[in-house]
């Protein structure tokens, strides 16, 4: 059977879009577990022709790929001109997002939504297509009838993730070079765990993964990095370090097998790195390069807000242990919508005290399937999608909304316009480019992303046109 993949991009927007473009994992993965059908992958990073892939491949099913909530309009968007450019195609949608919220998918471009985990789910779907078999007995669906949205039954959860097959990187090899993180480039991403056994009230990775934790054997995770394409490596795991004793287990293999040294990302609790900092120190000597750390508040009254279980002084001894071994430290921080120019204040001194080289500021967003969008959702101030973006307020803020957003724009600025992290910024990056190690044109769409993200103007305009 011929199965299109199809992962949306933002369209417009802020400086995210410019500044990350992750290659689309989940969809490797249930390509390759759809190896027995033919099976092609369209990325919409360059806007690409729907009706001009649909007409050429000709596929029976197409599943569209929805983990963010900012895509919701462009999946559903996609959706109609596939059945446009070929109406008896068979239309599925699956994702984070599109699990949590099924009935954001009751359209008629959309047949079917995959709930929860696709790896196995899909293979199951596209088998009974073929056999033209009802796929009401598939499990894991909500299938969108004339009678309303049909829901086939809770899918078991996998036992053990070395089931999962490796992505089929050869389905976006002609992307290959458009995907980066920042300056990273070439770059690639392997998931190795599942699930976070934490419960932060603006996450729902918890409940999509139903409160279970679930990992690759370190043999399976070694094994899968020693065929990854070219690049630095980013774990996208939720939390890396989960198991301590499988991270060290990991690089031991990593390092006794002669595998080449990479350059490694990973995303971990400062908590981790605190009680364990020999494993932060068996990374390092393979090639770990950086550390996302939610820091998210400043202060112990903010992360009990956002029941973080963490603590302000956990993340300054972390900060403390990584800086030392000159590890990259990624810190997120949550802006409040109830945010004074005090609070603005407090957070860039508190950034500038700690010396963060590469703070990251989002706005509190109650994303659905959240408990924070169960707290929040009566008082919303939009409920149009593509400002949940994590850039914009969509709860009411105490400041006029201009003000919020020059405040917040202003915070990115005083951060990133410091003379020495200026300076020294832009003599790294001329030394990359006239080293061939940074093109052009990536160049001016990092400028154009950090542009977009110190502008007021930017955030009101782009506010206003999507109203």
């Amino acid at each position: 059977m011929r199965v299109l993949l199809i992962q949306p991009r933002p369209r417009g927007g802020l400086g995210y879009k410019s500044l990350i473009a992750v290659e689309p994992l989940g969809l490797e993965i249930v390509g390759a577990a759809l190896k027995d059908h033919s099976v092609r992958l369209l990325d919409m990073l360059a806007g690409q022709n729907i009706t001009a892939a649909v007409q050429d491949f000709r596929p029976e099913a197409v599943g569209i790929n929805c983990s963010f909530t900012v895509d919701v309009y462009q999946t559903l968007r996609i959706a109609e001109e596939v059945k446009a450019a070929r109406k008896n195609t068979f239309v599925f949608v699956g994702g984070h997002h599109a699990s949590l919220r099924p009935e954001d998918f009751d359209h008629p471009a959309v047949d079917a939504v995959v709930v929860g985990e696709g790896e196995t789910t899909a293979p199951e779907l596209i088998a009974a297509l073929e056999g033209q078999r009802n796929p009401a007995r598939v499990a894991g669906l909500v299938l969108n009838t004339e009678e309303g949205q049909l829901y086939t039954g809770e899918r078991p959860l996998l036992q053990s993730l070395d089931e999962v097959p490796p992505a089929d990187r050869e389905l976006t090899g002609r992307y290959r070079n458009q995907y980066y993180l920042g300056m990273r480039r070439p770059f690639v991403t392997l998931e190795t765990s599942w699930g976070c056994p934490h419960r932060c009230n603006f996450c729902s990775i918890w409940r999509f993964y139903r409160g279970r934790v679930r990992s690759m054997s370190p043999e399976r995770v070694v094994e899968e990095i020693r065929f990854l394409p070219p690049g630095d490596v980013l774990f996208t795991d939720d939390n890396f370090l989960a198991d301590v004793r499988r991270a060290g287990k990991i690089a031991e293999l990593l390092k006794g097998r002669g595998i080449p040294r990479r350059r490694y990302i990973i995303q971990a609790r400062s908590d981790t790195v605190v009680r364990h900092p020999e494993i932060i120190r068996q990374w390092k000597d393979i090639g770990l390069d950086g550390v996302f750390i939610g820091f998210e508040k400043i202060d112990e009254e903010g992360m009990k807000q956002v029941n973080k279980q963490n603590s302000v002084k956990n993340n300054e001894k972390a900060l403390g242990i990584l800086d030392a071994l000159g590890i990259n430290v990624y810190a997120s921080f949550i802006v409040d919508p109830d945010f004074s120019p005090v609070d603005f204040q407090k957070l860039f001194h508190y950034v500038r005290k700690l010396k963060i080289r590469q703070p990251q500021f989002t706005i509190l967003t109650p994303l659905p399937g959240t408990e924070l969008f169960e707290r929040f959702k009566n008082i919303l101030t939009t409920t149009n999608y593509e400002f949940f973006d994590l850039l914009h307020a969509v709860v009411p803020t105490r400041l006029p909304l201009p003000q919020f957003y020059r405040e917040f724009t202003t915070l990115y600025r005083r951060v990133y316009l410091r003379p020495g992290y200026f300076f020294g910024t832009l003599k790294w990056l001329l030394l990359k480019l006239v080293t061939g190690r940074l093109s052009l044109e990536h160049l001016q769409k990092l400028v154009h992303g950090a542009k977009m993200m110190g502008s007021c103007q930017a955030y009101l305009e782009n506010q206003m046109a999507r109203v």
